[in-house]
């Protein structure tokens, strides 16, 4: 997983194994499922989207979340990292369960949104290596 902090949130970049049936729906499941338990455990509001990002051949997902009010807060991150963490242990079929439990508990969940994006060499690890 790649963890970035914005003043948009934090993206957290999400590769399924290759070949699981109907990726869009556990990508879906994934991010939802993270940030609203994540919202319930801390009791607070959060946002989020969850994006296909695709690019010059591969695809894959991201989780972009943030605290509407506060740009900063540290402990989102590491209670993110935990809940995803936890969260990727699960079965395709527990994964699916939790999610229609948490419709049933008021989970609106967001729909997934394709975005397309380029890669940006400046941004690359290479050049931190080269500096």
């Amino acid at each position: 997983m790649l963890w970035l902090a914005t003043h948009r949130g934090i993206q957290i970049d999400l590769h399924l194994k290759p070949g699981l049936p109907d990726e869009g729906h556990l990508a879906t499941a994934l991010g939802n499922l993270a940030a609203f338990e994540l919202q319930r455990e801390r009791g607070e509001t959060l946002t989020w989207q969850v994006l296909r990002v695709e690019g010059t051949g591969d695809h894959h997902f991201r989780l972009v979340i943030r605290h509407p009010d506060r740009v900063l807060d540290l402990g989102l991150t590491a209670d993110l990292k935990r809940r995803l963490d936890a969260l990727s242990d699960e079965s395709v079929v527990e994964l699916r369960r939790r999610f229609d439990q948490a419709q049933r508990e008021g989970l609106k969940p967001v729909a997934l949104r394709r975005v397309h994006e380029t890669v940006d060499y400046w941004r690359d690890d290479f050049w931190n290596w080269v500096g």
